[in-house]
């Protein structure tokens, strides 16, 4: 049975540029009242039938949140139409619904007459509100004194215990502990066993994918996929890591631009930095800076990160299996070679590091210019930024060419672990 079905929708807010705020301006300056027409949902069609938990899921301003408020009927759409069946409650915004100078509990009552129960109704699930809440203490006081995290407990609380068919959630439970949020996806699974239909917007895709039926993906007011959970969240990963990587390559290649310009203004080579030091030997330079130092009797020429196809990565998925190239070119001859690389997150603290000599790997000779690989199995850093050190070296430290941050890329993934690395494991309860 289908509970929820929206037709065709579509949304638009009028955004004005210079809008008169009195009778004068709004007289005197009417040409000033320019405005443009933005659509923030674009022909959106959707089913979602009864006992299902349907999680939204899109980049801030895709009109996520304008589609909950259309179900809601807090708004209402400009063409197509939107069919609810059964009693709707809904978490939209932390407070709402609530009166700053009224306490808890005259809240309570506020706001679950606004979700359509008598005082007779609200009577019998007070108890079991403020339980929930665990808010007893502060039940009396005015809710101008609460916390963002107490608001969010009363008004869920309340949600939960109107006995609605139909619950819609707007990131709301990103707010408050650990502990209350679990309780409330506990509780929303709940909810969700006894045939309630749950709507919910979150950023935070495991959630998601733990509690929902179905996903849909919202881009730019429109519905760019929609289906089984694991696949669309994966889908819109990937998007998202990709719009990264393009961002840090245009990065990448505004720091190229910006050295061919130095380049050409001086005619010959960049300025040297004032902390760096060199001596010009047979086409040879040795610097010593805080981001390079060595003899370059090998030189690093250059660092890229490339997935199993060859093609060049700034952004990863957790568990990909990538690889660091390592270009070099060999300047003269020297007895030893050592090849080692290291990993910096962006507060600076070292990852990982290796090099050839501590894998027991015996480079006895090389070419002149070549290429080195490491190649990564499964990328089991956790999410965030990252940098590469590369470095070309004998066995007892001595640089040919040390580069601090040479390349930088993301690890993108939806578990949200904390510290440097997912280490493998499993859960055992006996």
């Amino acid at each position: 049975m289908v509970v929820i079905k929206a037709k065709d929708v579509w949304k638009k807010y009028r955004i004005y540029y210079d809008r008169g705020t009195t009778l004068k301006e709004k007289v005197l300056f009417r040409k000033r009242n320019r405005y443009e027409d933005r659509w923030v949902l674009k022909g959106v069609t959707l089913d979602i039938e009864k006992g299902w938990a349907v999680g939204l899921i899109g980049e801030n301003g895709s009109g996520k949140s304008t589609l909950l408020k259309l179900f809601t009927r807090i708004i209402y759409p400009n063409k197509g139409a939107i069919e609810m069946t059964g009693k709707v409650a809904s978490l939209l915004e932390l407070g709402a619904g609530f009166h700053p100078d009224m306490t808890g509990r005259e809240n309570i009552y506020t706001n679950a007459s606004i979700f359509g129960l008598t005082k007779e109704e609200i009577d019998a699930q007070l108890d079991d509100i403020i339980a929930f809440s665990e808010l007893e203490e502060f039940i009396d006081n005015p809710v101008r004194t609460y916390s963002s995290g107490m608001y969010m407990r009363l008004a869920f609380a309340v949600a939960i215990n109107v006995k609605a068919d139909i619950l819609l959630i707007d990131e709301i439970l990103a707010v408050g502990d650990v502990n209350f949020q679990k309780k409330c996806f506990n509780k929303l699974k709940e909810l969700k066993r006894e045939g309630t239909t749950i709507v919910i917007v979150s950023h935070d895709l495991s959630s998601i994918e733990n509690m929902c039926d179905m996903a849909v993906w919202l881009n730019k007011g429109e519905v760019k996929a929609i289906g089984n959970t694991k696949q669309v969240i994966d889908d819109y990963m990937q998007y998202m890591n990709r719009k990264q990587e393009i961002a840090l390559e245009k990065e990448h290649g505004q720091y190229e631009d910006q050295g061919e310009q130095q380049k050409n203004d001086e005619g010959k080579q960049p300025l040297k930095s004032a902390e760096a030091k060199s001596n010009e030997d047979d086409g040879v330079k040795w610097v010593d800076n805080a981001k390079r130092w060595g003899s370059r009797d090998i030189e690093i020429i250059n660092v890229t990160m490339v997935d199993d196809g060859g093609t060049e990565r700034h952004s990863v998925n957790w568990g990909d299996r990538v690889c660091i190239r390592i270009s070099y070119k060999r300047h003269r001859p020297v007895d030893e070679h050592v090849f080692g690389i290291g990993i910096t997150n962006q507060d600076d603290i070292h990852c990982y590091g290796t090099n050839t000599d501590i894998d027991g790997i015996e480079i006895e000779e090389i070419e002149d210019e070549g290429i080195i690989d490491f190649v990564i199995d499964k990328m089991t850093l956790v999410e965030g930024r990252y940098f590469i050190d590369v470095a070309a070296h004998a066995k007892d430290g001595r640089a040919y060419d040390y580069r601090r941050g040479i390349y930088e890329f993301m690890v993108v993934s939806p578990i949200k672990d904390v510290g440097v690395a997912r280490l493998g494991h499993e859960w055992i309860l006996k």
